[in-house]
């Protein structure tokens, strides 16, 4: 047999080698042509290399940063450079931010700008649309007729609808100018028996007068007989008792007449009866007015756009009916608040929208003085719900309002010529 293939013997047992092998408490076998054992240590794990490297990194990262705290407030030289090759403005204590861009030429900001401003608006009628509702006062009358029909081209004051308090209120009409002609009558009575009463009082002051006077030329004829002996004691008495009885009925009738005095308008029987005359008459006219809370009439010259109760039906909020004067025709558009600045007087304004057969023309006629939130909003779920707008109306030219004035209140867009910054 082969050296290869004996077994290794074992070395004779070594003094040193055993002493170390009882320290160890284990076992040790020593083969023949084995490598001598080595007392070096080991190289360390990559584990515990890493982590003497990643406990620099906090200073590192402080380090860096601090630098570009210095750099940039402090502004060294070649931090100016490199910004300026960047096209940055430094800020740290300045008016402007850190790191922002510079700003660029006015020519190069006019030109970024659009040349249009779009905003959403409505086709409305010149002067909006008017709802017309119940007359005031009407309470819970019901409407008894319609007059009008949609379409129907109607002028301020004809009478549009009427309601079914018609009869009642005319009955109280009646009432009041029946009452007024009694109220006249009565003042001519009163008239009449005041200029009576006043000749009356005028003959019987001028009667007692002659009495008077008779019964006065009497009482001296009986006064000197009485002198001279030839007259009695008691016809003087009688005498001197009807001259004075004839000056006191003279003194009431004077008195009378008095009453009657001044013109006849100004005596208090007439007085009296002409102020009942003119509450009556007061009556007639607040009847006469109330007889209009029984007619619906058209605030405007307009076209009935659209009718919203019939005929035994109670108005409710909606009004009566919509009028819209559509000979004159408008857009009202909403702009946002910081695009108003660019909207100016008589601006050209195209007008789109999928139901238009062609995009209609017009001009800015008026920029609204407030700020509103929008009401009008894209069908896009990512449109903005909460901007806040100013309303501006687009005045429609002949031939744009001509289409426009069959679709009023149509969402459409505008895109208005926008004017250099303000």
């Amino acid at each position: 047999m082969s050296s290869e293939s004996q077994p290794p013997l074992l070395e004779a047992p070594d003094p040193a080698r055993k002493e170390h092998q009882q320290t160890d408490a284990l076992p040790l076998v020593i083969r023949k042509g084995a490598p001598p054992a080595t007392t070096e240590q080991s190289p360390p794990s990559l584990p515990w290399r890493v982590f003497k490297v990643a406990r620099f990194v906090p200073l590192l990262m402080a380090l860096m940063l601090t630098g570009g705290v210095i750099g940039l407030y402090f502004q060294p030289p070649g931090v100016r450079k490199a910004m300026e090759f960047l096209n940055l403005k430094p800020g740290g204590g300045t008016s402007s931010p850190i790191a922002v861009p510079a700003p660029a030429d006015a020519k190069k900001q006019e030109s970024a700008l659009p040349p249009q401003i779009v905003g959403l608006g409505k086709i409305l009628p010149e002067g909006e649309v008017v709802t017309v509702a119940p007359p005031y006062g009407a309470g819970d009358a019901r409407l008894a007729a319609l007059h009008v029909k949609e379409g129907d081209r109607v002028a301020r004051g004809s009478v549009l609808a009427v309601l079914d308090n018609e009869k009642q209120l005319i009955a109280a009409l009646e009432t009041a100018k029946a009452n007024v002609a009694a109220k006249e009558a009565v003042l001519v009575q009163v008239r009449a028996a005041t200029m009576a009463s006043r000749s009356e009082a005028e003959a019987a002051l001028s009667r007692a007068e002659t009495l008077k006077a008779n019964a006065e030329r009497d009482f001296e004829r009986v006064e000197e007989l009485r002198r001279k002996g030839f007259a009695a004691d008691q016809t003087y008495d009688l005498r001197r008792t009807q001259r004075d009885e004839a000056v006191r009925e003279t003194e009431r009738l004077r008195a009378t007449l008095s009453r009657f005095s001044g013109e006849i308008g100004n005596q208090p029987d007439v007085v009296v009866a002409a102020r009942n005359l003119d509450s009556a008459r007061a009556d007639l006219d607040r009847a006469t007015t109330d007889l209009d809370k029984a007619y619906v009439r058209a605030p405007l010259d307009a076209t009935v756009l659209s009718i919203s109760a019939r005929a035994g039906e109670k108005p409710g909020q909606q009004g009566i009916m919509n009028l819209g004067d559509i000979e004159h025709m408008k857009v009202e558009v909403e702009i946002y608040q910081t695009m108003i600045g660019r909207v100016t007087l008589g601006a050209p304004v195209e007008i789109t929208a999928e139901a238009l057969p062609k995009p209609l023309a017009g001009k800015v006629s008026r920029i609204g003085l407030e700020v509103a939130k929008q009401t009008l909003v894209d069908s896009s779920p990512a449109a903005n719900t909460d901007a806040r707008v100013v309303k501006v109306s687009v005045a429609l030219d002949a031939a744009s309002a001509e289409i426009a004035r069959r679709i009023t209140n149509l969402q459409v867009t505008a895109r208005i010529a926008a004017g250099p910054p303000p």
